[in-house]
This record gives C-alpha cells, sequence and structure tokens, in this order.
C-alpha cells in the first residue's frame, strides 16, 4: 500500500498533534499521503476534499472515533477502499485500534501482517405513493423514530412480502452487526458477532412487552410502512443523516451489494474490545 489517505475528526486539536508525526513518518517509509484539506491547511500541507480522497489512494487511515469513521465509510461507499480506525474518541467499537499502538499497527500492515474484515453494510430506501424519493447506505443502522412531543407510532411491518406486525413503539431499529454494539444495544437488542451474515429489528420501547429483536438472514427484505398521522417521524442513517417521513410513507432495508473493508490487526481480540468497551467483569 503505497498511497495512503488521512482523514481525521474535524475541530480536533489532538488529530492535528498526531498527523504532524504521522505523516513525515509514513513519507520515510516511502509513501504518498493524502490528508484532508481541512487538516492539511494546519500543518502546512497539501489536502485534498475528503469526497476526492476514497478514489486516490490504497487505504485510508481515519483519525477520530466512530462517528468519524461513518462518515467516511460514506464516501467510501462501493469503492472497496480499506479503511483503518484509530480511536481518539470514547467509546469506540470500530475504531479498535488505540493511538498508542498506531506506528505498530501501521508496521505489521506494511509488512503484510494484518487482516481485512467484511462488513456488512445496509440500503434503505424511502417510497412515498409508490415512487422512491430517497436511497442510503448505513453500516451502522437504519432507525425510524418519533420526535420527542409525538404520539407513539404504528409501524406497519413485512419480511419478505409477509405481513409481521404492527409495531406501536416510539420506533424500529434495523441494525447490522456492526451496529448490534450501538444504538440497538441500548434498546436492549443482541450483540452480534462482526462478521455474521444477518441483521436485527429491535423494537424501541415499544407498548406490547412481548415485542422482542428478531435476528434476520442478511438476504431478506424488510418493509415499513409509517401509519401514524404524526408530522414529527424520522428516518436516521447511523446517527448522522436524516429524513423526514409523513403518513404512508415505505422504507425498504436489505443488504447493500458493497461491503466495507475494515483493516484489523493480527493481534486483534474482539472479546477483548467487548471487555474493556462495555466493563465486562467489574465490579
Amino acid at each position: 500500500m503505497k498511497k495512503i489517505g488521512i482523514i481525521t475528526k474535524l475541530n480536533k486539536p489532538e488529530a492535528i498533534e498526531v498527523v504532524k508525526k504521522l505523516n513525515p513518518w509514513l513519507k520515510e517509509k516511502d509513501r504518498d499521503t493524502f490528508i484532508d484539506i481541512e487538516t492539511a491547511s494546519s500543518i502546512g500541507e497539501k489536502g485534498f476534499q475528503r469526497s476526492e480522497i476514497p478514489s486516490l489512494v490504497e487505504m485510508i487511515i481515519v483519525l477520530g472515533g466512530d462517528g468519524t469513521l461513518l462518515s467516511v465509510v460514506r464516501l467510501v461507499g462501493n469503492l472497496g477502499v480499506p479503511i483503518l480506525g484509530v480511536n481518539l474518541g470514547g467509546l469506540g467499537f470500530i475504531t479498535e485500534v488505540p493511538l498508542d499502538e498506531l506506528y505498530t499497527t501501521l508496521e505489521r500492515i506494511f509488512n503484510k501482517d494484518y487482516f481485512i474484515e467484511e462488513r456488512l453494510m445496509l440500503i434503505a430506501h424511502v417510497l412515498r405513493r409508490r415512487e422512491r424519493i430517497a436511497e442510503y447506505n448505513v453500516l451502522n443502522e437504519v432507525v425510524i423514530n418519533k420526535g420527542a412531543l409525538a404520539r407513539i407510532i404504528d409501524l406497519e411491518t413485512y419480511i419478505n412480502k409477509t405481513y409481521v406486525t404492527t409495531f406501536k413503539a416510539d420506533g424500529i431499529i434495523l441494525s447490522t452487526p456492526t451496529g448490534s454494539t450501538a444504538y440497538s444495544l441500548s434498546a436492549g437488542g443482541p450483540i452480534i458477532y462482526p462478521t455474521l451474515l444477518s441483521f436485527v429489528l429491535t423494537p424501541i420501547c415499544p407498548h406490547t412487552l412481548t415485542n422482542r429483536p428478531l435476528v434476520l438472514p442478511d438476504d431478506f427484505l424488510v418493509e415499513i410502512a409509517l401509519k401514524s398521522e404524526s408530522g414529527d417521524v424520522f428516518l436516521t442513517l447511523d446517527g448522522q443523516v436524516g429524513f423526514s417521513l409523513k403518513n404512508g410513507d415505505v422504507v425498504e432495508v436489505k443488504k447493500s451489494q458493497g461491503k466495507i473493508k475494515l483493516i484489523s490487526s493480527s493481534k486483534r481480540d474482539y472479546f477483548k474490545i467487548l471487555r474493556t468497551k462495555l466493563k465486562w467483569g467489574e465490579r
């Protein structure tokens, strides 16, 4: 890997300091660097628009938290560029490399001592009067939820064209295995090993207590129709992009044709990450 992209969390001084050392180190290793324009301007280097970096490089180093990595995932799309997530934030599950292991991890990568995990993505379509009006790819989750002052909403749900139920709830989360440790986990959903070919439907505060999370094969189609008059219902993608829904709108969710490639160290231990992040075993 000779061409390396670097994208950092905006307004993160710590990230700027890391790049000041990382950029010359990579150049000493005979690597060409492509730094996002906001970060590059802070260190006196030539920068590139974030949107163009994925098409110019062979891998991308993301310095930030899970939110920063999710924003980069949308830029990469189906290009298949591997991503190395370096955690400068708080609770990071997909930015799994701690800062103090950055250089040793890069040495292993350059020595081909690493592996790539391909993570399932979902694609969501919004249909209004049977016309497709929006399309989104997500790595973590698709969420339909009501606003703070809205009443409980009715969500008529079909799986593979078969009626399941009409959830009366605050909303529904459709999560990938990668996203199972995010919002879905907070709503009572299961932790799914990140490479499993499945996704989970998790109701948010359902009116019926017997409604429980449902794990589905990755090749299933889920259709959810909004059957409430409330004008305060939103579709949220990876917690970063929002779309206002209207009564009668249908949200279709299925697996995306593309997958995101995350670079993992050969020393990676997913269960250690769970123990550390979720404080398992502590009193």
